[in-house]
């Protein structure tokens, strides 16, 4: 056998995540000690730090905004939106993502929080009255309301998926999330029963989507043009990601004091949040992927997908719940839950669409 045909059929090592990714959940649990920490040693700083925003009663607190602008300012770079047109070529797998994040996956959440949160927790087991559960509803909503943008990259590598539909899919979530995220977020947050005012959400979706999108693509563009792509993926785009890094690990710091007092007293109330999280993503990421095999889309377009509409977008769903109810807030505080469960449970999805590929190629897929 020639060693071209040897390598030919020789297992493919293995993928893994690097050094960060893989142990984000850790990284997650001290930024909780130490934030925690910090709120209950110095709450007098962590009022004082809570209270800056960008101009009276914006709601926007400043320190975490300049945060989270430096963890979705690089993700918004890595966005061709020149490569959507490719993926109009073959649609189906688009369209099904498409249907179950925007269709499905925030309309499921309320669905869930409103058991759980309502009936279970508030009403059957009396943890807390309706006006807090009320709040944990509206933030389970947000952190569902916008699909993942950054991390399922990284989940798509570890399956195989197909990069350039994957950058595709992202880039068209994006675009809708323009239009759909404030009016979905104050439709099901309203019917939840907590009033959002909308000039505030609109100016969260302008601040902390509509900006660095357009940043980073008038960034992208330009840079580009000057250097060429090779350059701009090679030497610019890896020196945004310690700043990433370092902004996302400060933003959970100073979540984490701000909630300090609330995850003390109400510690329970982390791990039952948990559950409906937990549920949401393994029945939007079966269905999506349930959906791929009976439409007959391919396992690299099929992975992604699913991921997609398993995952969240965090950051933004940090900004807006700290913007509408408060760094302090029960809202807040399920986004915040929704990152500590995040990590492992999609390393989860990720190995269950590798172990099914065998499975789902029984089918016939198109290209």
């Amino acid at each position: 056998m020639s060693n071209q045909t040897a390598a030919d059929h020789s297992p493919a090592a293995p993928k893994r995540l690097d050094f960060f990714e893989r142990y984000l959940t850790v990284w997650v649990f001290v930024c909780m000690i130490i934030g925690v920490g910090i709120g209950q040693l110095a709450p007098g700083v962590t009022s004082a730090l809570s209270k800056l925003e960008f101009g009276k009663d914006s709601h926007v607190n400043a320190p975490i905004a300049v945060l989270i602008w430096l963890m979705i300012y690089p993700m918004m770079l890595k966005i061709d939106f020149g490569g959507i047109k490719g993926v109009f070529a073959k649609p189906k797998g688009l369209f099904i993502t498409l249907f179950v994040n925007w269709l499905v996956k925030p309309f499921s959440m309320a669905l869930l929080g409103y058991v759980f949160v309502k009936l279970i927790y508030s009403g059957w087991l009396g943890l807390f009255d309706m006006d807090t559960a009320n709040n944990y509803t509206a933030g389970l909503i947000i952190l569902a309301a916008a699909p993942c943008t950054a991390m399922v990259f990284v989940w798509s590598y570890l399956t195989d998926g197909d990069g350039p539909y994957t950058l595709a899919q992202v880039a068209i979530n994006d675009l809708i999330m323009v239009f759909a995220f404030a009016p979905i977020v104050m439709f099901l947050v309203g019917v939840s029963g907590v009033h959002i005012p909308g000039k505030v959400l609109f100016i969260s979706v302008l601040v902390f989507i509509v900006i660095p999108l357009a940043a980073g693509w008038f960034s992208r563009h330009a840079f580009i043009k000057a250097r060429g792509l090779t350059w701009f993926e090679s030497a610019f785009l890896p020196k945004f990601r310690p700043v990433t890094v370092v902004a996302l690990l400060l933003t959970l710091v100073m979540i984490f004091a701000f909630q300090a007092e609330n995850i003390i007293k109400n510690w329970i109330v982390v791990l039952l949040l948990a559950i409906p999280i937990l549920i949401q993503v393994y029945f939007n990421s079966s269905l999506t992927y349930l959906l791929m095999r009976l439409f007959r889309v391919r396992h690299n377009v099929a992975t992604p997908g699913a991921l997609i509409g398993a995952s969240n977008f965090f950051e933004l769903a940090i900004a807006v719940a700290i913007t509408l109810f408060g760094p302090t807030s029960p809202a807040a505080l399920a986004v915040v839950v929704g990152i500590l469960v995040e990590v492992p449970v999609m390393l989860s999805v990720c190995k269950v669409c590798i172990r099914s590929r065998p499975w789902y190629q029984l089918k016939v897929e198109t290209r």
